[in-house]
């Protein structure tokens, strides 16, 4: 059940009284309408039923927000887990059990349950969600709650859109923004960024260019160790002649810088008063060294590493939007297709903590007593290419049946090709490469030495559905609503996981080969039913029954208590939600209460006792009660305050019997602090002829866990950070000089335990900055 703290009852009682009686406002202070399109339809935030929260173009502007992580902190509703640029998930609402490994999420891990789109497209990928650089972006929407009806697979719990800023056919201008910072004991960032906007022909065709080039610099410094076999190894044997590793030829200060690198480019034509053309390309490269996760017992942003740690991500998308009108009906046809290329290599030396087969590997066969080298790298090589078409038309949202709906279309491949890398195997009787012996691998030539194990696995989707929601106005103050979504989906898996062996005589060659021809289908159908009252204009209130699910997939090696495939989970959500304006609109007040029941629960771990391999199951049920809600005040002219809240009981309700790896029944899930919050003011006044800004912003988190899983299992402590932002703007520009994360702390966004040693993602430490625009 819900429990009733204090926030809570507050929230209840503003409810109940229909405003915050006791707040003042001084005359003329008014909030501006936003304006999104939540619903595939464009419409005032206040004014339709959905859990919906828009950081605008200003906010985005304001708060200085660039990547993934920038967002992510100015958004309450939101929860992250990850290991650094590229490599992150997002939670809402609670719904999350681990976070997935980037180097087997792909093939052999869980889907999100968050959907991120941008614009029209999805963009959503396992463990690896696209972080787009934030540049000349109209705002982005967080819609909270299952969007399974008109988004579909992978918004079981939410979906995040980014909808970028599209040519305008009537109004030349452009726009540039410089900035430098000087992190805490780290290294100097920059960013440039610029747009451009061109009506080519009035009224008829216009081009709208950015491009942004930006470097982070590093904080994290690579320390002086030494690594051989540990006696933690399940196959340790006393009297090992053990080899000693170093790491003097990686030890670096600051090595975990980052740049994005990007380009932006959309033409626009209006072919008549009803139909017009948008065509959009982007490109972007993001290359970061290093890891962004320290390890506490080195010492305050220290790790010892072994292996070179880099991440090389390239994406480009190409899109389009066909948008006219056919007599009563408003037509929409999108599609787009996108190629993302990554290359990553990264230490993993801590496997040999516990994987039983590094002996094996390292020492001599079968006395162990002389051993090699037992450092583990991790080269891989991944490519997706997702091509989606949509076809929707939609009615007059004033009319008294409007109707939205239309049919959709995606296809995606991924490719994954990783070699886990153990130099100490060469020369020590093994082959000196492994022989790839099955068509369906996307590299059939055999590894190099040194490579003791190799995933080579293509994963294909195809969906295709028909989705609609019927709105019925049945007088001034009640609508109801029904939402439809009927899928069917088709994936298969293919490929081999090859382990190298010692020769033909050895007993255990052929053992390694793992066929991956694994078809599979589903289809169901998602509903939605949403009644819509609204008392007056200023107030709106709204119940609402809805569904999600993500996709099942394969496992890689099943037997021995890893099931051959795991099915998809879903969840149903009961919600009560109200929009508000009072104070005759200078405040805007608008929330949820809910209930989410999740069934068949996705976990991907790696469990030795089971398999040395990692695997996904599906494993009980829980239950999620909590409150959310967002608040802008423009408390006069010149003082604006705005904040956000989530509250989010969790409870795992049933676990499989046998599962002994995994908490209990009753146990809080992960990811989702019980309370989150966030706070921002800002002033203005008057420098002059010119108009100065004073700004904070605090965010909050309460503690949270890591994981279900046992052995991943950490409590990442509360933590609150703050930034400070002051500036001046003139006619076309802007200077700022700001501060963030002011007291330098270092909040456990998330601890794992993926190289056998805790390892905590942080933010950046304390900085200091400036920087400076100038639109025209």
């Amino acid at each position: 059940m819900l429990k009733r703290t204090k926030l809570s009852c507050a929230v209840i009682g503003v409810i109940a009284t229909g405003g915050f009686n006791a707040l003042a406002l001084a005359e003329g202070a008014k909030l501006e309408e936003i304006v999104v399109t939540a619903t595939k339809s464009s419409a005032s935030i206040q004014d339709i039923p959905l859990a919906v929260e828009a950081l605008t173009e200003k906010a985005l502007d304001d708060l200085n927000i660039g990547n993934f992580g920038d967002y992510m902190m100015a958004l309450p509703k939101l929860s992250v887990g990850g290991r650094g640029p590229g490599q992150n998930n997002m939670y809402i609402r609670g719904v999350a059990t681990d976070v997935p490994a980037v180097g087997t999420a792909g093939m052999a891990g869980v889907q999100p349950s968050v959907g991120l789109y941008l614009d029209e497209a999805p963009v959503t990928a396992a463990a690896r969600n696209l972080d787009i650089y934030v540049t000349d972006m109209n705002r982005i929407e967080v819609l909270s709650g299952p969007q399974g009806t008109l988004f579909g697979a992978s918004s079981q719990s939410g979906t995040v859109r980014l909808i970028t800023n599209k040519p305008d056919l009537n109004e030349f201008s452009g726009g540039a923004d410089f900035g430098i910072s000087q992190t805490h004991n780290g290294d100097m960032s920059s960013n440039g960024e610029g747009y451009i906007n061109i009506p080519i022909i009035e009224g008829k065709l216009a081009a709208r260019a950015v491009v942004y080039s930006v470097n982070y610099g590093g904080y994290i410094d690579n320390v002086p160790g030494e690594f051989s076999l540990p006696e933690s190894n399940p196959s340790f044997r006393e009297g090992m002649d053990l080899h000693v590793d170093r790491n003097s030829e990686l030890v670096e200060e600051d090595f975990n810088t980052s740049s994005y690198k990007g380009a932006r480019l959309g033409l626009k034509y209006q072919f008549n008063d009803d139909w017009s053309l948008l065509v959009q390309g982007m490109q972007q490269e993001i290359s970061a060294d290093g890891v962004f996760d320290y390890a506490p017992e080195v010492g305050d942003l220290q790790v010892k590493r072994f292996y070179k740690d880099s991440v090389r991500d390239d994406v480009s998308q190409t899109s389009w939007t066909l948008e006219g009108r056919y007599n009563a009906l408003d037509i929409i046809y999108t599609g787009s297709y996108l190629d993302r290329e990554i290359e990553q290599s990264f230490d993993q030396s801590g496997y040999a903590n516990f994987g039983p087969y590094i002996p094996y590997y390292v020492c001599n066969y079968p006395a162990y007593t002389s051993c090699n080298s037992s450092i583990v790298g991790f080269d891989a090589e991944e490519e997706f290419e997702r091509t989606s078409h949509e076809l929707r038309i939609s009615t007059n949202p004033d009319s008294t049946l409007h109707f939205v709906g239309g049919v959709y279309y995606d296809e995606a491949e991924f490719v994954n090709r990783a070699n886990f890398i153990i130099p100490g195997i060469v020369g020590n009787g093994f082959t000196q490469q492994i022989p790839i012996v099955t068509a369906s691998n996307s590299d059939p030539n055999p590894r190099d030495p040194g490579v003791a194990f190799v995933n080579d696995i293509t994963r294909d989707d195809e969906q295709i559905a028909v989705f609609g929601e019927l709105t019925y106005q049945l007088n001034d103050y009640f609508s109801a609503t029904l939402g439809l979504r009927y899928y069917d989906l088709d994936y298969e898996q293919v490929g081999s996981s090859n382990f190298n062996f010692r020769g033909e005589t050895d007993a255990q060659a052929g053992r390694n080969l793992d066929e991956l021809l694994s078809p599979a289908s589903e289809s169901d159908t998602v509903p939605k039913v949403t009644v819509k009252w609204t008392p007056n204009e200023d107030t709106l209130l709204y119940a609402t029954y809805s569904e999600g699910f993500r996709p099942g997939g394969f496992n890689r090696k099943p037997g021995g208590g890893v099931p051959e495939s795991f099915v998809s989970d879903t969840v149903e959500n009961y919600e009560l939600g109200w929009k508000s304006m009072l104070l005759d609109g200078a405040l805007q007040f608008n929330g949820a209460v809910y209930r989410i029941d999740w069934a068949d629960m996705q976990l991907n771990s790696l469990d030795p006792s089971i398999s040395n391999l990692n695997f996904t199951r599906n494993v009980g049920e829980a239950e999620i009660t909590g409150v959310e809600g967002d608040f802008v005040y423009a408390a006069t002219e010149n003082l604006t305050l705005s904040g956000g809240f989530s509250i989010n009981n969790t409870e795992l309700t049933s676990v499989p019997e046998g599962a002994t790896n995994i908490v209990g029944a009753g146990a809080d899930l992960s990811m989702t602090p019980t309370f989150q919050g966030n706070l921002l003011g800002r002033y203005t006044y008057d420098v002059g002829r010119y108009q100065g800004f004073t700004q904070l912003s605090v965010t909050y988190k309460g503690s949270a866990f890591s994981s279900i899983v046992l052995q991943d299992r950490f409590e990442m402590e509360s933590y609150a950070l703050g930034n400070f932002a002051i500036g001046v703007n003139a006619d076309q520009w802007t200077g700022e000089l700001y501060v963030n994360n002011i007291t330098d702390k270092r909040p456990e966004l998330y601890i794992s335990f993926m190289d056998d040693t805790n390892r905590t993602l942080t933010n950046r430490p304390r900085t200091i900055g400036m920087r400076f625009s100038y639109d025209f």
